[in-house]
């Protein structure tokens, strides 16, 4: 039995959707007699029921992480691209175009019609190609591979996004200067957000334009936005902070101060505005100023960490190659493949120029593959579970390709890496957290049900771990 079979035994024996969300720690009749019976002391052993006396964040295996990058800026590439005509290409003679002009660029297939400006950068990212998905549904996908499991399983509706955990891991690492948010999601309304963590490790969204964040100046000056600020505390922080209110109140008094400290700065100003021409360098397009004001905000060092950008239109089930052959019509992969390749070339090259690039981990995937062969008859590709993964800087060796496939980029042949079988979202996970600096294997105990929290499913049993073999 190989390493693929004994996973896939184990995925029979522990279905990913595991043990039912309601299946919380609960009492049974007798325990909540017998708690009763306990008089006055009864409601603590309640509250205590089931928790044991563990630390809020232990982990479960002596894991020794990489620690290799200070940044993640990952990218959702919403729709499922098709990895055999972009990452994993395969040419098939009568079906892809001639314009997708293939090329060997250092040992790699690459079409260099679709991406031209990344095939300069071959030596610069590392591919995964034996990755699959768990499961064939965008919104269930794209949330899964945002928060690194299962959301319809067990603590999977209020599991944080990958860089909320970041985010909390991060802040003690911060200082009061630091005054952007730890997590920012650009062009990413729908970005996964902090789940039962408290909001302040919550994505903070906004779609980039030039005139930069709305509403950071007032309209009467900044003095008497000042005067205006310190009333308001000298009347409600009673009720503000640490509020017998809740958490909510806490949390909204948190926003209210995080993004006072945004307004009327020059830092803030300069990150998240640009320029006609600075724009025209990343594509003139959504994604390409995603990808400059990310550059923008990492040069700002002013405290953030991770940076989610979203890119979605890969939902090509007609005219992949364009209505009619004509590869310039409407979107198709030549159209938002050249897209892509401008953003992210120039992001790599103004990271290495700034000297970003090897503390900026860069990953990028879809929520799953796209149907291999013959397109269909609407000359589009459906949804299919092999996909790949794209990582770039951040102590990743460049020039190499993690992981084979067959003629048709259908299935692995080589998985390419020390587990032997394929790559899952979770391995990302534990990926980007190992290059961070955070043990995957963590478990808080902070959850609301008192479950207990775990960074990486069944990381206590090492079911998934990090692709080591980035690191070369």
């Amino acid at each position: 039995m190989n390493a693929q079979e004994k996973f896939d035994k184990f995925l029979t024996k522990h279905p990913h959707p595991h043990v039912a969300f309601f299946n919380r720690p609960h009492l049974s009749r007798r325990r909540f007699f017998e708690v009763l019976g306990a008089g006055v002391t009864g409601s603590y052993l309640v509250q205590r029921a089931g928790l044991g006396a563990n630390t809020v964040v232990t982990p479960q295996l002596p894991e020794s992480p990489k620690g290799t990058a200070k940044n993640v800026i990952f990218i959702l590439l919403a729709g499922a691209p098709s990895h055999v005509d972009t990452f994993d290409f395969k040419m098939s003679n009568g079906i892809t175009p001639a314009a997708a002009a293939p090329a060997t660029i250092n040992g790699i297939l690459w079409p260099t019609g679709i991406l031209p400006n990344l095939a300069k950068n071959i030596n610069d990212f590392a591919l995964v190609r034996s990755m699959s998905s768990h499961a064939l549904v965008h919104s269930l996908g794209q949330t899964w591979t945002q928060i690194g499991r299962n959301p319809a399983a067990a603590l999977g509706n209020i599991a944080p996004n990958i860089g909320s955990i970041v985010a909390i891991e991060k802040t003690p690492e911060r200082t009061p200067s630091k005054v952007f948010p730890t997590f920012i999601a650009l062009n990413s309304g729908g970005a996964s957000g902090s789940g039962y963590l408290s909001s302040s490790y919550a994505p903070f969204k906004v779609n980039p334009s030039t005139g930069g964040l709305p509403d950071t100046m007032n309209v009467d000056g900044q003095v008497r936005m000042d005067q205006r600020w310190s009333l308001l505390h000298s009347e409600d922080d009673v009720l503000r902070i640490q509020s017998p209110l809740g958490k909510d109140v806490d949390d909204m008094d948190s926003f209210y101060s995080a993004a006072k400290g945004m307004m009327y700065n020059n830092t803030v100003s300069q990150a998240f505005s640009y320029t006609a021409a600075g724009s025209a360098r990343y594509g003139s397009n959504s994604f390409g100023n995603a990808c400059l004001v990310a550059k923008q905000i990492l040069a700002a060092d002013q405290g953030t960490r991770y940076i989610e950008i979203t890119v979605g239109g890969w939902d090509m089930h007609q005219n992949i190659y364009g209505a009619g052959g004509n590869i310039k019509a409407g979107t198709n992969i030549f159209t938002l493949g050249n897209i892509l390749d401008a953003g992210l070339s120039t992001l790599i090259n103004d990271l290495k120029d700034g000297g970003l690039f090897d503390s900026t981990m860069i990953v990028m995937a879809g929520e799953f593959g796209r149907t291999v062969g013959p397109v269909t008859a609407a000359g589009g590709r459906d949804h299919f579970l092999h996909q790949f993964a794209f990582f770039a800087g951040g102590g990743v060796k460049g020039g190499q390709t993690i992981g084979s496939t067959d003629a048709l980029g259908a299935k692995t042949v080589d998985p390419g890496w020390s587990r032997g079988r394929d790559v899952y979202i979770e391995d990302i996970e534990a990926t980007i957290y190992s290059a961070m600096g955070i043990n995957w294997t963590n478990i808080r105990y902070d959850d609301p049900f008192g479950r207990g929290f775990e960074y990486v499913p069944s990381a206590a049993s090492d079911t998934y771990g990090p692709i080591n073999e980035l690191w070369g």
